[in-house]
Formats: structure tokens, C-alpha cells, sequence
């Protein structure tokens, strides 16, 4: 089988599969695993350019994801206008003193005429002092922002400009934050790699989780904006209730399956234009020149490659695109939950996605993100039907059969192990394997 019929084949067996859930379960019901399964594909193909270019593990994946969940936030929820005249100033003078400590401390950095020991002395000294200032100024700002109505708002809030453009921003910050964490991790060993950006990833969630002013923590952002219409203007409109009159459809299944397409528009915009950018990049002497230092850094830096600076840069942009695909998931959502941010879920998955589709391969990560996730969200209601016909001959008071039933949304954890044990048995570079 040719390498185009393979991709036709896999392609094809997934969407009959989701035909088969909309047919036999629900439209929506498939339109909603669908749509997770672009932006899960576009998560995957952020890690596949830092792991199949460049050869980068980023066990941190998580944490860039939540940046662009912060930036939805941040730019689409309406200001908070009590506490921002309560505390905002306060806040916004502790950012220009981190600015501040941030721009002395590079300074000091460069100053050649300086010792080593002196300039690490001024440099800690700097950023004591600089705590010291953003703890007195800030605390009390934060303790009376969080204290402002903690069951409506109790933070700050965001712009209030239209979601679709915390994308963009999401991209920017996690690539910025990712730029950050390369300067200090990316000389590292690939196993402390690992580590350390999952330290970092963790770091990152534990801020979300517990600076209230900015994201509410635990008690979670509700109610962002939409980039597409809501279910019920669509039913409130003449033009609606006529099409669905017409044609007899239902008017609340069938509007909330049209928002639903509305965000598959749009998410499949994205994931076309980063697939063409990404095929076009791994053609490019670009592309064959971050191969090359993944096989062999050593030739790579005898000809004067540096590996850092290519390091540095593909991981920008992995993270980046990271960081769009979880502004685009809390925009689907309609809501920032920073608790929900586990490893297993944006880190081991998107991992798995990437190995099953093909390390290196495109075309790998798409297919990859989209059966991995449609088997993620599958496996609970096919295990139990499973486990209910294998138990059907028990009665149904049977304690056996009653424990498999209850605990039927692990067959999930058992059907991804199965899965990414038969791919690397049969095929150990993924379903699409490296250049084909």
C-alpha cells in the first residue's frame, strides 16, 4: 500500500468511525469530540516540531497550554472596574519593578569592567530589594482585589476585546515564556530537560491555581465570549425556527449542532494553515538542517551550527503553538479551569498522540491527535457495552458484574495502553513513520 493510500485509509477509518457515533449516539455528541480533536492535533503538531525536528523532549507541555488559557482569559473577560480602582495601580507599579529588576539585572549581567563575585552580589542584592518592594506594595493590593466579592469576581479581570484574538496572544506569551525556560534549561541533559520543564509546567499551574486577582484560582473564570453565535440567539432567530420548520429538524439539537460547525470552521482554519506552514518548514533547508543536528549535534557544531540558538528557537515555537491550541480549548469551553490542567491530560496524551501518529511526520500528528482523543472520549461508553454484554449471563445484583459496571471509565487507561502497545509492536515509528 502506497504511503497516500495508508493516510487515505487511516483518514477514512476515522471519520467512519465518527460517523458511526453520530449515527448511533449523537451529532453533537461527534461534532464535540471532533472539535477536540483539531485542537488536540494542534497541540500534537506543536510537540512534533520540537521532538521530531530538533529531537527536544518537553515533558512541560501542560503549562504552555494553560498560558493560552490565561491569555483567553485576559484579553475576553470584561474588566472588573471596582478592583482595578481598588488595586490596580498598585499592580501595575509592580510590573514596572519587575521590568525594572529584570532590566538592572541584565545590565549588571553585561558590565565586563565587573567581576564574577561582584556582579552576583549586585544582581542578588537587586532582586532582594526588588521583592522586598513588590511584597509591600503588592500584598495589600492583592488582599483587598481578592477580597472585593470572591464569589462573583474577586480579580482584576481582562480587556474585554473579542476571544478570537487571545489566540494570537496565547502564541505569543507561551513562545515568549518558552524563551525564558530555553535559556536556562536547553544546555541540560534530555532526561533533566524533561524534568526540569515539568518542574517548571508545575510551577506554572501552582501560580494559576493559587493568584486568585488574576484568575480566580479554584473558583474559575465562567461566561468568556464566543467567537460564533449562541445556541439560543439561534433559536430565538425567524431565519432558524423557519429552516428547522422546513426541513423538520429539531430547533435545540440542530442550533447547538451549527455552533458546533462554526467552531470546527474555524478550528480547521488554523490546523490547515499551521500543517501547510509546518510540511512547507520541514522541506525547507531549514527543516533538513534541524534534522540534522537531531541525528548528529556533533557534525552539526563542526560546521558551525549553534545548537543552542536552533534549540532555542524550535522550541519557541512548538510552545507557541502549544499556547494557541489551549487558548482555543478554553475558548471552547467557555471557561478557564486551572485546576483541570493535568499531566495526563496535556502532557502523557499529547505525548502518546505524537508516538502513535509518527514522530517527525505531519500528517503522523493529526492522525495522531485525532484517535487518540476520539478513543480517550469513546472508550468509557464502549468498555461499558463491553463489560455488559461479557457479564450478561450474571444476574444483575452479581457483585462481579456490579464492580465492572461501576468502574467501566478505566477501560480508557486499559484501551490507550492497548492502543500505544499495538502501534510500537507493529509499527514502532508510528502509523505514518518519518518522511513518508
Amino acid at each position: 500500500m502506497s504511503y497516500w493510500n495508508r493516510r487515505f485509509t487511516v483518514f477514512s477509518i476515522f471519520f467512519a468511525a465518527l460517523f458511526l457515533v453520530g449515527f448511533f449516539q449523537s451529532w453533537n455528541v461527534a461534532f464535540a469530540i471532533f472539535n477536540i480533536c483539531i485542537i488536540s492535533a494542534i497541540m500534537a503538531l506543536g510537540v512534533n516540531i520540537q521532538v521530531g525536528y530538533a529531537g527536544i523532549f518537553n515533558a512541560g507541555i501542560m503549562g504552555f497550554a494553560a498560558i493560552g488559557g490565561l491569555a483567553a482569559v485576559l484579553i475576553s473577560h470584561p474588566p472588573v472596574t471596582e478592583t482595578i480602582s481598588i488595586g490596580g495601580f498598585s499592580i501595575l507599579l509592580c510590573g514596572l519593578i519587575i521590568g525594572l529588576v529584570v532590566a538592572i539585572c541584565i545590565l549588571l549581567n553585561t558590565r565586563i569592567l565587573l567581576s564574577k563575585i561582584t556582579r552576583r552580589l549586585l544582581i542578588s542584592l537587586t532582586i532582594i530589594i526588588g521583592l522586598f518592594f513588590i511584597n509591600f506594595i503588592g500584598s495589600p493590593a492583592v488582599e483587598q482585589i481578592e477580597a472585593f466579592e470572591p464569589a462573583a469576581t474577586g480579580f482584576l479581570g481582562g480587556f474585554g476585546m473579542p476571544i478570537i484574538f487571545s489566540w494570537i496572544i496565547g502564541a505569543i506569551a507561551a513562545g515568549f515564556v518558552a524563551w525564558l525556560i530555553g535559556k536556562i534549561t536547553l544546555g541540560l541533559r534530555s532526561d533533566y530537560l524533561a524534568i526540569a520543564t515539568l518542574g517548571i509546567a508545575e510551577t506554572i499551574i501552582y501560580i494559576l491555581k493559587n493568584e486568585d486577582w488574576l484568575t480566580r484560582g479554584v473558583k474559575n473564570v465562567n461566561a468568556l465570549p464566543r467567537p460564533v453565535p449562541y445556541e439560543l440567539s439561534l433559536q430565538e432567530s425567524n431565519w432558524f425556527i423557519e429552516f428547522c420548520e422546513r426541513y423538520q429538524f429539531p430547533l435545540v439539537e440542530t442550533s447547538s449542532i451549527i455552533v458546533k460547525l462554526c467552531y470546527s470552521s474555524l478550528f480547521l482554519t488554523v490546523l490547515i494553515v499551521l500543517f501547510s506552514l509546518f510540511e512547507i518548514a520541514l522541506k525547507s533547508p531549514w527543516g533538513r538542517m534541524m534534522r540534522a543536528i537531531r541525528d548528529n549535534e556533533v557534525s552539526a557544531r563542526a560546521m558551525g551550527k549553534n545548537i543552542k540558538a536552533r534549540h532555542i528557537e524550535i522550541f519557541i515555537l512548538g510552545s507557541a503553538v502549544v499556547g494557541l491550541a489551549g487558548a482555543m480549548l478554553t475558548t471552547l469551553e467557555g471557561q478557564f479551569t486551572p485546576i483541570a490542567y493535568q499531566p495526563l491530560r496535556f502532557t502523557f496524551t499529547v505525548w502518546v498522540m505524537v508516538i502513535i501518529g509518527g514522530t517527525g511526520n505531519n500528517y503522523g500528528s493529526i492522525i495522531g491527535g485525532f484517535l487518540v482523543w476520539f478513543l480517550w472520549v469513546e472508550a468509557e461508553p464502549f468498555g461499558l457495552f463491553i463489560v455488559e454484554f461479557v457479564t450478561s449471563p450474571l444476574s444483575e445484583t452479581n457483585s462481579l458484574r456490579v464492580h465492572l459496571i461501576n468502574n467501566a471509565a478505566h477501560m480508557r487507561y486499559i484501551m490507550m495502553g492497548l492502543l500505544l502497545l499495538l502501534v510500537l509492536r507493529f509499527s514502532p515509528k508510528g502509523i505514518f513513520p518519518e518522511g513518508k
